[in-house]
């Protein structure tokens, strides 16, 4: 599968017709909290957050036939 959005919307940023900062607000205001502490945790953000505890997340937000939390 192709991401031809995602690939749309990088290559707007890249050429300037799309403010990378406004893209990236766009896509926290549009995902779900647990979508953004998911692609956090994925990305290590918070490794060196004191205030980010692990623990408190535990990815039981996936669902069983949906284990990478994607969209379908």
């Amino acid at each position: 599968m192709t991401r031809q959005a995602t690939n749309k919307i990088l290559e707007m940023v890249e050429e300037g017709i799309l403010d990378r900062d406004t893209v990236i607000m766009s896509c926290l205001k549009y995902m779900s909290e647990d979508d953004v502490a998911d692609m956090a945790h994925s990305n290590e953000f918070f490794i060196n957050e004191e205030e980010y505890d692990e623990d408190d997340w535990d990815g039981s937000n996936y669902p069983k036939d949906n284990p990478l939390g994607e969209s379908v």
